[in-house]
């Protein structure tokens, strides 16, 4: 039997955890917070971001030496940005030999590396232990045992095919790429279409207006993603239009929540206590994704507008006139 340390017990890592529990490998969680730690593993349950949701018996503790002992696979699900800090404290402590399985979905602020490469860097593991997950996965969801579908890339077959038996379930079912890159892409970049999609919900505007922002997004993304090596089969796939698509349309997904509130005239600030008092990833994304695209001579209309709703204070409806003001040209 695989064991599987899962380090962060939000609504995804927890979510996750009970997909690998319920696919027969043994879990251990860690949580930040000493309380959550004590309620997932005494009641087996997360009030905080799955409530509601009884979760099979899985260990649970605020220590990750303890999470961290005797791990196959070490599941990274605490947010991009905050993945580098965490990791370096950990790093000491992961076998030598365990598989690093990427759950966050961003681009690094500074450094413009992807998951993969931060993960890599700091825990000096070769980049063929590296591996991410990435598809149509909105927890609640996949907690309720709605069947859903995922990409495990890894540049390292038998790893991808590891992680893949140690998660496949009768409602879970990964397919394995060695595309790490392209899968990394579609991760990050559909958090900041979803906020557009968002905003243009809360704005009023109907099915036609989210298709083509959708569209017209992919666009933005198998552009950057072909200029910094993706495949763009990759993103035509679970881990590039299945993931934009669900995380665009559900109102589940946090993104398009934080931007339903925007373009429905709230702030920042009604937008992140709309979504629980947590910062949607693409708002921290949209500047990175737009540094990197900019690295690349790579044009994203849709994500630069995000950027600048965001953080340089663009009215919505500002935003709009300004992608539906741009010149005419060929599809």
């Amino acid at each position: 039997m695989a064991r599987a340390a899962v380090l962060g017990a939000g609504s995804w890592g927890t979510a996750f955890a009970k997909v690998l529990a319920e696919a027969g490998t043994e879990v251990t969680m860690w949580a930040r917070r000493p309380e959550v730690a004590k309620v997932l593993d005494s009641e087996h349950r997360n009030p905080w971001y799955l409530p509601g949701i009884e979760l099979p018996p899985i260990a649970a503790t605020h220590d990750h030496r303890a999470a961290l002992a005797g791990a196959d696979i070490v599941v990274l699900a605490v947010p991009s940005q905050s993945l580098r800090a965490n990791l370096a404290e950990w790093q000491g402590d992961i076998p030598g030999d365990a598989t690093l399985l990427s759950l966050a979905k961003g681009i690094e602020t500074g450094t413009l590396l992807r998951m993969s490469q931060v993960i890599a860097e700091v825990s000096g593991a070769d980049p063929s232990r590296v591996a991410v997950l990435s598809g149509p996965n909105l927890a609640r969801e996949i907690a309720d045992r709605q069947p859903a579908a995922t990409v495990v890339a890894c540049t390292d077959t038998s790893r991808a095919e590891a992680v893949q038996l140690a998660s496949a379930t009768g409602y879970f079912r990964p397919y394995t790429n060695a595309d790490v890159i392209g899968c990394e892409i579609g991760g990050a970049c559909k958090n900041v279409i979803a906020l557009a999609c968002g905003i243009a919900s809360g704005m009023g505007l109907g099915d036609n207006s989210i298709a083509s922002l959708i569209t017209r997004g992919l666009a933005e993304i198998i552009r950057l993603g072909v200029a910094v090596g993706a495949e763009p089969v990759t993103l035509a796939g679970l881990a590039g239009v299945g993931d934009l698509v669900a995380t665009c349309t559900s109102p589940l997904s946090r993104n398009r929540s934080f931007g339903h509130v925007l373009g429905a005239g709230g702030t920042m600030e009604s937008a992140q206590q709309a979504t629980h008092g947590q910062v949607a990833e693409g708002v921290k994304s949209c500047t990175s994704v737009r540094a990197l695209a900019a690295a690349h001579g790579v044009e994203m209309p849709l994500t630069n507008a995000m950027h600048q709703v965001c953080h340089e204070g663009l009215a919505t409806s500002e935003a709009v006139g300004q992608l539906l003001g741009r010149r005419l040209k060929p599809e």
